[in-house]
């Protein structure tokens, strides 16, 4: 393969950032495009461009327009039937047009891991009404889960504890969903000992691999901490692995897929994927020789990946905003940063909501358990403040 590749990301968040970083040190070219301007992956992109990635039209405009050598979907909010087309005529889409299609919604790729590929995964149902919400809620039983079926970061998901929690977790699935469906995904709630992403690469012509796995602690739907290793038994994690090979085989392609999992004591349970870089996967900027970034580039441009290694237990903690601002900066950087062994990420921007992430420190330590603590100490060092 020559060098420079012609690469266009679609979504231009943090995950894209250090992607960008990772394709422009082997001298590729970037083009970063989402809906809003300065985006954390414009920044450091070569090109950047404002479009709505859900105009079908403009979607296309925009890639005939550069003829990129690649099309890396980094977001959920994509018209990824527009893909399918501009796949037939020729251009390569990571890891498929098809993949991207499908796992876009949570209902196409549940459907498929559970439906079509036999796999275990909590008892869900749908319901595009709050009506239907009400009636599948207590066929599921209560406490359950109750998300959109297109979003990203956790927004819109809910624990419902009892039917008068039902309308509220409908109003807030569809406030959090993005794209143009309402219709939400209902899950028993299941009793597990630590969720895990098993980050699984995929090679055009080589073995599926397989990063040490990461568990990772949510709120309100949102990673807020991650650590490597997870802890998990060798029967857990060959039950994973198994899973993750099967349904990232079904989708093709190549690349990194974020496959995630509820561990029990007796059994990983298939939950969610993305067929990119995951959020709880920043933590392998520390942990691991290669990182999730540099590993989705070499799998989609074809390059070797020898060895994927553990360096050193590390964890991530994130950094939160709390409230609505488009006025920031960042104080106890330098109280952060004097930790031995820590690191930062302040993503670049350039608004603020509650609860949105802003960066995430970054530690290793001698155990998993020491990151941790290392690491959300340095978060909470860091304040964002409103001007």
């Amino acid at each position: 393969m020559k060098f420079p590749q012609t690469i266009m990301l679609l979504g231009s968040g943090e995950l894209g950032k250090e992607f960008v970083i990772a394709a422009q040190r082997l001298g590729n070219t970037v083009i970063a495009v989402d809906r809003y301007p300065n985006a954390p992956a414009m920044q450091v992109a070569d090109i950047s461009e404002v479009i709505s990635m859900l105009d079908g039209d403009a979607l296309e405009g925009i890639i005939k327009q550069y003829k990129p050598d690649y099309i890396v979907p980094e977001i959920e909010a994509i018209r990824t039937t527009k893909l399918l087309d501009l796949e037939r005529e020729g251009f390569t889409v990571i890891p498929t047009a098809a993949a991207t299609n499908y796992t876009m919604n949570r209902d196409r790729i549940r459907d498929l891991a559970a439906g079509e590929l036999g796999v275990r995964t909590a008892k869900y149902a749908y319901a595009s009404s709050l009506e239907e919400l009400q009636t599948v809620s207590q066929n599921i039983g209560f406490p359950n889960v109750v998300k959109p079926v297109m979003s990203s970061s956790g927004k819109g998901q809910s624990v419902v504890k009892t039917a008068e929690e039902v309308s509220q977790a409908w109003t807030y699935a569809i406030e959090g969903a993005r794209g143009d469906h309402q219709k939400v995904i209902v899950e028993e709630f299941v009793e597990f000992e630590v969720e895990i992403t098993l980050l699984t690469i995929r090679q055009w012509n080589g073995d599926t691999l397989f990063c040490p796995p990461v568990a990772h602690r949510q709120e309100r739907g949102d990673y807020q901490e991650s650590w490597q290793p997870a802890g998990i038994g060798q029967a857990q994690l060959k039950q994973a692995q198994e899973i993750a090979e099967k349904v990232t085989a079904a989708l093709g392609g190549a690349g990194i897929f974020g496959v995630e999992f509820f561990v029990t004591r007796e059994e990983a349970i298939f939950s969610e994927l993305s067929p990119r870089p995951h959020d709880t996967g920043m933590v392998t900027l520390v942990s691991q020789n290669l990182n999730e970034f540099e590993l989705h580039l070499r799998a989609i441009l074809g390059l070797p990946i020898p060895e994927i290694k553990l360096l050193s237990p590390g964890a991530s903690a994130v950094i939160l905003a709390d409230r609505n601002s488009d006025r920031l900066s960042f104080d106890g950087v330098a109280e952060a940063l004097a930790e031995p062994n820590t690191d930062l990420r302040l993503f670049g921007k350039q608004t603020t909501r509650p609860y949105r992430r802003m960066g995430v420190a970054l530690a290793t330590a001698e155990t998993a358990q020491q990151a941790r603590e290392v690491a959300n100490r340095a978060a909470s060092r860091v304040r964002v403040v409103y001007e």
